[in-house]
């Protein structure tokens, strides 16, 4: 079954209410899902708890949720003021904005999310470099192979320099949309068309989301 861990409500930019979201990945027989909406000082408290609500209400349909946010566009200097934020503000999973070629973000968030153990997942890391994907390997920071087309042109590199430090990935959507959301079948084949083998790909779809939901709740 599947688990995706950075999706966007209506919260942030997305389309639809976050039990909406829920219900489209019941349905599609998804195991788990978190609601990652974009989220900085301005709206970092009231996207979690709202996002707990939903959660909560989806559980009657047998899938677990895990309420927590996307730190977007954060200058470097205050990520780990921001990290700790969401965490204050009871963020389950924390999701950092990589460096993606679409987007403007400053360089150095890479560096910035990948230094810090709190930090789960860091998205779309575009370009990174071999020194930062060290560093997420150390910190437990686990790297995204996104099926999102815009973010996912360095895909490939992601990969490659994942698998020289030996750093963790995970498949996720960065759904905006309910389209957005992707089968098992499909998730292996992003991951496979950025260079990793069938069983490279079958852990970063399959495993690695179970182990970082156990990390979660482990905490």
């Amino acid at each position: 079954m599947r688990i995706d861990l950075h999706t966007h409500t209506l919260l942030s930019d997305g389309a639809l209410l976050p039990i909406e979201l829920a219900r489209r990945a019941a349905v599609m027989e998804h195991e788990a899902i978190a609601f990652t909406d974009h989220a900085s000082m301005s709206n970092i408290e009231r996207v979690i708890r709202e996002a707990k609500k939903d959660a909560e209400l989806a559980s009657e349909w047998g899938i677990e949720v895990l309420a927590g946010c996307e730190l977007t566009h954060i200058p470097a200097a205050k990520m780990d003021s921001m990290v700790a934020a969401a965490r204050r503000a009871g963020a389950e999973i924390i999701v950092v904005h990589g460096e993606t070629v679409s987007e403007p973000v400053e360089k150095g968030t890479n560096h910035a999310a990948v230094n810090n153990p709190d930090v789960d997942i860091l998205a779309h890391p575009g370009f990174i470099t071999l020194e930062d994907a060290q560093a997420a390997a150390d910190n437990g920071v686990v790297l995204e192979i996104t099926s999102r087309p815009s973010h996912g042109v360095t895909n490939g590199h992601v990969a490659a320099v994942a698998r020289k430090v030996d750093a963790r990935m995970v498949v996720n959507t960065d759904t905006h949309a309910p389209g957005d959301l992707i089968t098992v079948e499909r998730a292996m084949l992003v991951a496979m068309g950025a260079g990793l083998s069938r069983e490279e790909a079958e852990l970063c779809v399959n495993r690695m989301p179970r182990d970082i939901i156990r990390r979660i709740r482990g905490r």
